[in-house]
């Protein structure tokens, strides 16, 4: 296996360089996401995506042969102490890679198809491991793409880990509300779209399995404090709750997207006469 020089000091420029990419601004100037750890890396590759760049501890490269020997064969791969690799990571204890890639493209912010699909919209959520968590459930749920009016970065280091690399599949279009409120209230006006917001138990909606989640679907979720926006609300067709006990006033947004997301999959294999 063919060697490179090891970078030791934290001075080195590369480090510098890579902590800047823990912030927005960074990312923003150099183009570039960074994501730590042996499984995005691997996650990474099997979406056939190439790294612009790879740092690993000789440690890692022992432990991680075969990827360790792909990475050279491309020339992407930089040894590091492990004292570097924390210099310029963004967790406590990194598995001994990290890596950087391209920032991919908006996705565009298409109508939804009115022969059926599932959309979810995430308004101003703020915890990135929320965040991260429902882009998880989404891509479970084969959300069809996600829309996110402002709230956290969805590619910042903290939101990628807690994606598990779900964040690098799922198409994202993320701005400003009133842009995609003007986008929803056109789609419903081109065909049979249900725009569905949840609601707490105590407020008279029904419970989210009488709704046909077969149809053409948007669920609209709002922020962990201040709920979905009354602009996104008012558009909603259809209003469901969780039914849930009252010792607690809501759930967290990320433990109640997946029953609704999911209840389309259990609909589809009970209309098909599997166990729902």
């Amino acid at each position: 296996m063919a060697t490179a020089e090891l970078i030791s000091s934290r001075r080195n420029p590369l480090v510098r360089q890579w902590r800047q990419l823990h912030e927005l601004k960074g990312r923003r100037e150099q183009g570039l996401l960074l994501l730590e750890g042996t499984h995005l890396l691997q996650e990474a590759l099997r979406l056939g995506l190439r790294p612009q760049a790879v740092v690993a501890t000789d440690d890692w490269v022992q432990r991680n042969p075969a990827s360790a020997a792909a990475l050279w064969s491309c020339g992407g791969l930089q040894r590091v102490t492990a004292d570097v690799l924390a210099a310029l990571a963004t967790t406590r204890h990194p598995d001994g890679v990290a890596f950087t890639l391209p920032t991919p493209p908006p996705a565009a912010l298409d109508g939804a198809d009115p022969s059926g699909g599932l959309w979810l919209l995430l308004d101003t959520i703020q915890d990135p491991g929320n965040l991260g968590t429902l882009m998880r459930t989404a891509l479970a749920a084969r959300v069809r793409a996600l829309w996110l009016v402002e709230g956290a970065d969805p590619f910042q280091p903290k939101v990628l880990r807690a994606s598990a690399g779900a964040a690098l599949e799922l198409p994202i279009w993320r701005g400003d509300r009133s842009t995609l409120a003007a986008h929803l209230a056109q789609a419903r006006a081109r065909g049979p779209l249900q725009l569905v917001a949840t609601l707490p138990p105590a407020a008279g909606a029904g419970p989210y399995w009488q709704l046909d989640w077969t149809r053409p679907t948007v669920l609209m979720l709002g922020s962990e404090g201040g709920g979905l926006a009354p602009e996104l609300l008012n558009l909603a067709s259809h209003r469901v709750t969780i039914p849930h006990s009252p010792a607690v006033e809501s759930l967290n947004v990320a433990v109640a997207a997946a029953p609704l997301l999911l209840e389309r999959q259990r609909q589809q294999i009970t209309a098909a006469g599997g166990n729902g």
